[in-house]
Order: C-alpha cells, then sequence, then structure tokens
C-alpha cells in the first residue's frame, strides 16, 4: 500500500493501525502498519537537496541487514510551488532512484538517494523567475515496499507510510528570530564557554529575500540556497574563529532596492546581539553575496565604526539602469578604510565584474581582490555568478592566508 503527505503535514490519515498487536503498530500476520518518515537534507554548494529518507522502524527491533536492498522499496517525489509561479514549471514530478538501503545505530532503515550538483528532482528550492525569489517547494514523498523485511525471520511488510518533517542538522543549528523593527533573522550560537566571541553578518543575495506582495517571508531560504552562512558554521571554521556568532538577516525585498533604509535594520539586530549575546564587539565581521555584496559594502559607508572587516562577493556597486546614479558612488567607495577582500569571477555575467568589484578594488584603500576564472568546485562548474563558493570553502587566498583567517586576524 502507498500512502503521501505533503512535507508541511505530519498528521496521520486513513485507517488506523489494527488494534491489539504485540508490538505497536506491527500486525500479527507480518504487516506493520503505519510508518513514520523524515526527509533527510543537505544544503550543497549549488543548494538544499533531499539526500536520503529515514523510516522509523527502530521501534520494531532487530531488522535483518540481510533483508534490505536498494529494491526493497522505490520513492516517487513530487514538489510544487507555495506561491502563484506565474505560470513557471519550478517544481518536478519523479521518481528518486534509491542508491544504498541500510540500518542506522538505532535500527531505522536509511534510503540513501541518488542526488548531486546539478541533479533535477532532489532541491527543496525552486526558483521564481517572474518574483526572481527563491521558494521552499511543498514536497510530497511517496514509498512503495516492493519486499518484505525480516525479523526474527518473520516477513514484515508496512501497510502505509506517513512523511514527517524535513530536517537538516545545519540548517536545524540555525535559532529563528525577529527584530524589534520586524526583520526576520537566523542565528547560530557558537558552544558556551567564557569570553566575547566574534560575529559574522551574512547577508544573502537578491534570491533569498521575501516576496511580501504572495505573504512569503519564511527566514529559511538565506540557509538552504548556498553553504555561503553555513560555512561560517562548520567545524573547521568555528575553530579558526575560536568559536563564532552567525546571523543571517532576510530582506523583506531585496537590499539594493532600498540599501539606505535596510541598513539601519540590519545595524538594529547588530546592536542587539551586542547587548544581548557575549559578543565582541571589535570582532564583527561583515560577508554578502550579489545583492548581499552590495549591502556589505553599503554597511561599511554607512555604519564605518562597527565592522573590523567585510567580504563583499560578486557585488554590486555600478547603476542598476542606465542614466541613474550608482547604487555606491566612487566618493563613498573611496572613503572606506574596513578592511575589504572582494571576490568575483571574470565569467560572471549577472554582475559584470570589471565595473563592480574590480572597479570597487581599484577605489578602496588596502583592499584585496581575488578574481577566479571560473567557479568550479569538486569538478563541477556553477555559473559566474556563484563565486559565493569559494568564500563558503575558504578558498581564497592572498600572501599564503586565506579569507577566514584573514578575517579573524581583523579588529575594530
Amino acid at each position: 500500500m502507498v500512502s503521501a503527505f505533503s512535507r508541511r503535514t505530519v498528521l496521520l490519515t486513513g485507517a488506523g493501525v489494527t488494534a491489539g498487536l504485540a508490538w505497536p503498530g506491527v500486525a500479527v500476520a507480518g504487516q506493520a502498519g503505519s510508518v513514520g518518515f523524515t526527509l533527510d537534507a543537505e544544503t550543497l554548494d549549488g543548494g538544499e537537496q533531499i539526500t536520503s529518507l529515514t523510516l522509523g522502524t527502530s521501534r520494531l527491533g532487530p531488522i535483518d541487514p540481510a533483508s534490505l536492498a536498494t529494491t526493497t522499496f522505490s520513492v516517487h517525489a513530487k514538489a510544487t510551488s507555495p506561491i502563484d509561479a506565474g505560470g513557471q514549471d519550478v517544481g518536478y514530478d519523479l521518481d528518486r532512484p534509491v542508491t544504498a538501503a541500510r540500518l542506522d545505530r538505532h535500527g531505522n532503515v536509511v534510503l540513501e538517494l541518488s542526488h548531486g550538483e546539478g541533479q533535477t528532482g532532489g532541491g527543496t528550492l525552486g526558483y521564481l523567475n517572474s518574483r526572481s525569489r527563491n521558494v521552499r517547494l511543498d514536497l510530497v514523498y511517496t514509498i512503495t515496499q516492493h519486499a518484505p523485511l525480516r525479523r526474527h525471520g518473520r516477513p514484515v511488510t508496512f501497510t502505509r507510510f506517513t512523511q514527517g518533517p524535513l530536517t537538516n542538522p545545519e540548517v536545524d543549528a540555525f535559532t529563528h528570530h525577529v527584530s524589534r523593527s520586524g526583520m526576520k533573522y537566523r542565528l547560530y550560537s557558537p558552544a558556551p564557554r567564557r569570553g566575547r566571541r566574534p560575529l559574522v553578518v551574512w547577508l544573502h543575495g537578491g534570491g533569498e529575500g521575501a516576496s511580501l506582495p504572495d505573504g512569503y517571508y519564511d527566514n529559511e531560504t538565506t540557509l538552504r540556497a548556498n553553504r555561503g552562512a553555513l560555512g561560517f558554521a562548520t567545524p573547521e571554521a568555528q575553530k579558526i574563529f575560536d568559536g563564532a556568532y552567525v546571523v543571517t538577516p532576510q530582506c523583506t525585498a531585496a537590499w539594493m532596492d532600498d540599501g539606505p533604509r535596510f541598513a539601519p535594520l540590519i545595524q538594529e539586530i547588530v546592536q542587539d546581539l551586542l547587548r544581548t549575546r557575549d559578543v565582541d564587539p571589535h570582532r564583527v565581521y561583515v560577508v554578502g553575496c550579489s545583492n548581499g555584496g552590495y549591502m556589505s559594502l553599503k554597511m561599511t559607508t554607512v555604519y564605518p565604526a562597527t565592522f573590523a572587516a567585510s567580504v563583499p562577493i560578486c557585488g554590486v556597486v555600478e547603476a542598476r539602469k542606465e542614466g541613474n546614479p550608482p547604487l555606491i558612488p566612487d566618493a563613498e567607495l573611496t572613503a572606506i578604510r574596513t578592511p575589504t577582500w572582494l571576490v568575483a569571477s571574470r565569467d560572471d555575467d549577472t554582475v559584470d565584474p570589471q565595473a563592480n568589484s574590480v572597479h570597487a578594488h581599484e577605489l578602496i584603500l588596502r583592499s584585496t581582490l581575488t578574481l577566479y576564472d571560473h567557479v568550479v568546485w569538486n569538478g563541477h562548474q556553477f555559473p559566474g555568478h556563484w563565486s559565493w563558493i569559494y568564500v563558503a570553502r575558504n578558498d581564497p587566498s592572498a600572501r599564503g592566508t586565506h579569507v577566514w583567517q584573514w578575517l579573524a586576524r581583523r579588529r575594530s
């Protein structure tokens, strides 16, 4: 029997489990009623994907691992947009190949799914061209059992599969918050110890902002579209920074729509964290990509005393339309005294690196520029605009020092 449930729904539906069973939900004839499963996700460089499903089978007792094979279960996935996509097909409806089936240390069945950069059908986000926004897709996963499992030599067949929550340990480590002005943000807090900690402010790209006309403001895509913020919460980064807070404000639109208006809202979050957490006011760093690259530079022009260093990635400083003034005038760039490390790729066809990152580098005193030819990681070539991947992996280096180490050494 097959059952399907929305990612946003965890309630059981349909007929109840047969009563009078020796094990909860296990029928006497080898049928095991309903079993719940979670969607296990990872944020890859190209965005979050569902990489496996975990079935809550530990309650049944020991299952013979020899009874598990990639053909024991099949998996189907359907994804749809939570808001009007304007006729664009942003989802998918397909089978997900099971590449491995195993038991985890708790005795739960784990179905590993085919996934990887560039693969369709595993992503949790969809990009709406009409809104220029990423949205979390509504996911419905369907599991079909084709052969029984075995427990103590007896067959076990499930009659229903109930979809539960999506879990992503890296994303889930960031808590949800709303500022006094109503701006949502996520916060990673380092392991507790004595002493004050650095704070990394990650400013997302245009695709991760809200779409308020649609009532869409999810405080999620900032951590699921790429590894920009997550990179600073990895054990490797935390060791370099000796434990750092990482905050990811989510814009109610796009930062470039009105940087001067959004700057005080970001600053309010920073000041609240300085007041309520053990943050070192001399080690506050701002890092951002694309739209957020612009906003990173803007923050250092509006609040020059707040930030010990800035890393604008593929940011925008030029005018958005011909005849308009530049987003950040040359005089403001020339006045920046915050240590600045710019990153971009020569093949960026979204934001011209020469007119933006290179131009800013030429004007910002003692700034550093890392300019790649292409964006390639682990053998996969990404669009040239995605140079934030390199910063999320601590790849840029200058004079023998990588960008995370450079940031960690800066003091205001």
